[in-house]
């Protein structure tokens, strides 16, 4: 089990080596990332009380609005984890197929059901890393050497980077509190 530590105002992780294998470690840590963000805002607090009329704005010099983020952001994580889990699984057509084909969410329930769906697969993926069974570091059987450590690194490195402008876009709008 995970526990924070202060140390010097940073928060540091200990764990019992006696009780905790490296593998139990590495998927603990691997969750940790996908759901808490770590070093960065948490896709609940950027998303949380997003106003619906600022969900298809968007700003200068910058090409995305929030609902164009969080339709790319469900999309490309739904993707990475077929990827992971479906060896029939055929990605869309990079970019037009990762991208929603407008600004402004369709409707309240396209919104609502697009941050559903990103719960639901990002859930998904914390069931494969928390089994035992699954093998984080052997190569996928259909791909070119990714493993399930990988792909579950890519999306929690993609949704930081997407959150990051999430978070950018509300602050730009007047809408984020620090």
């Amino acid at each position: 089990m995970l526990r924070a530590v202060r140390s010097r105002g940073s928060v540091l992780f200990s764990e019992d080596p006696v009780k905790t294998s490296p593998d139990k470690s590495l998927r603990q840590h691997l969750l940790y990332l996908l759901k808490d963000g770590g070093a960065h805002a948490k896709f609940e607090d950027a998303i949380k009380g997003f106003p619906v009329r600022l969900r298809g704005q968007k700003i200068p010099s910058f090409p995305h609005s929030a609902w164009m983020l969080l339709e790319h952001m469900r999309i490309a994580q739904w993707d990475i984890l077929e990827f992971s889990r479906n060896p029939k699984h055929i990605s869309p057509n990079w970019p037009e197929g990762h991208w929603p084909k407008t600004e402004v969410p369709p409707s309240g329930a396209a919104w609502t059901k697009s941050v559903a769906g990103f719960r639901k697969d990002l859930k998904a993926m914390e069931a494969i890393i928390s089994n035992p069974k699954t093998d984080l570091h052997a190569p996928l059987p259909w791909g070119r050497g990714q493993t399930v450590l990988r792909e579950a690194m890519l999306i929690a490195d993609h949704n930081a980077y997407h959150v990051g402008q999430l978070v950018m876009l509300r602050r730009t709008l007047g809408d984020w509190q620090d």
